[in-house]
Parts: structure tokens; sequence; C-alpha cells
């Protein structure tokens, strides 16, 4: 399964050109089970659109993909904020996440 998370995260970095990709859930913070999705936080700015926008153009870019995926797109100030007002879900996926790409 970690080959196909790295296929699906260099597909993201290569065609979606995001500033992050966060790996969390039972791949990230347990022993996943032969069904469990792959669970990605993406961040992005975009100034054209919104998450709901980038959230369907990368799950039309991941279509073809025969793993399950949940995949969650935020601009980087979004999650600043909800960081800022310690967000329980956004702050356990910073502590506890796998960073697998920061734009450099």
């Amino acid at each position: 399964m970690a080959s196909n998370i790295q296929k699906i995260v260099d597909t993201i970095v290569r065609e979606f050109k995001p500033e992050k990709v966060v790996l969390f859930g039972s791949h990230a913070w347990g022993i996943p089970k032969e069904n469990s999705d792959i669970d990605l936080l993406v961040l992005k700015k975009d100034k054209n659109k919104n998450t709901r926008e980038m959230s369907i153009d990368l799950e039309r870019l991941l279509a073809n993909r025969n793993v399950p995926l949940d995949i969650l797109v935020y601009k980087p100030d979004q999650v600043e904020k909800r960081l800022r007002i310690n967000d329980p879900f956004l702050t356990k996926i910073y502590k506890e996440g796998k960073l697998l790409y920061e734009q450099k």
C-alpha cells in the first residue's frame, strides 16, 4: 500500500502542484486494514478557485485509482486559522500525521 500512496502523492505533486500533502488516518497513525482508505490533507493556494472547485479538480485527476481515497483540500490560510483556534481535527492531523510533501 505504501507504493500506492507514493504514486498518488507523486501524481498530486506533479499535476496539482500543492504546497503540502499530509497523510493521516489509519495509514499514518494505526495499522490499516485491507480495505482502509487513504486519507490525505492537501494544501494549495489558488486565488481563482475555492476549495470545493479544487477538490473536484483533484477527484478528476485521481478518478482512475483503484484504491479508496479520502482527500481534504484546504487553502493554507484556512488551516492556519483553524489551528489558531485549536481545531481538534486539524491539530491531530498536524501533530500525528505524516508529512509526505512540502513545497520548497
